[in-house]
């Protein structure tokens, strides 16, 4: 049976979600329309005033409804440190540690070549126009260490070099609670060519 043209659309709207195939998009909106009209209306709204509402912050490139977002704006944030990322979520991770207090910069993505992604795709010029102001003593680049997030922070930190900025990159290794016996080799390689000194 052919569904009918709102349904169509609906389910093509849908599958625009990353991991959401035919299937998916066709069981989400059964259930939205089936057991769900409210749920849906309000999924709508949100989605619609989202796209009218936020842009990006002018400074970390954040989403944010004003023109420089909360945390750019905050006294209380060391505006000597840029911390360099991918993506907002990655953000909201970072600050739940409660390790860093400096200030962020969000890429929005990561070089891959293969799915057409450029410099000019990660945002790369706001970034550097952001290292115009002098403030940033450091970058710290906390791309992920994916091919592609490694690319990115190469060359990020290529770019980089010639500002007489310090630059520094997470680290990787064991994670906390982590048994030799359990982790891969690769993660184990890295943990001990990033070993770090012990003072007496």
């Amino acid at each position: 049976m052919k569904n009918t043209e709102a349904l169509e659309q609906l389910v093509d709207a849908l599958r625009c979600l990353p991991g959401i195939g035919p299937k998916s998009a066709l069981r989400m909106a059964y259930h939205l329309l089936q057991h769900n009209r409210k749920g849906a209306a309000a999924l709508s709204s949100a989605i619609a005033n989202a796209i009218e509402v936020l842009g990006h912050c002018s400074l970390c490139n954040n989403f944010s409804e004003e023109p420089i977002c909360s945390l750019c704006a905050s006294n209380d944030r060391d505006a000597s440190l840029l911390c360099v990322i991918e993506m907002p979520t990655d953000l909201i991770m970072l600050e739940q540690t409660r390790s860093y207090d400096g200030m962020y910069f969000i890429l929005m993505g990561k070089l891959s070549p293969l799915d057409g992604i450029g410099p000019k795709d990660i945002h790369l010029d706001r970034l550097l126009k952001r290292l115009d102001t002098g403030l940033i003593k450091e970058v710290i680049l906390a791309n992920n260490f994916t091919v592609g997030g490694d690319a990115t922070a190469h060359y990020v930190s290529e770019l980089l070099k010639s500002r007489g900025i310090k630059l520094s990159r997470i680290a990787r290794g064991l994670p906390m609670g982590g048994e030799i016996e359990y982790v891969d080799s690769g993660t184990l390689a890295q943990a001990m060519i990033e070993r770090k000194t012990i003072n007496h």
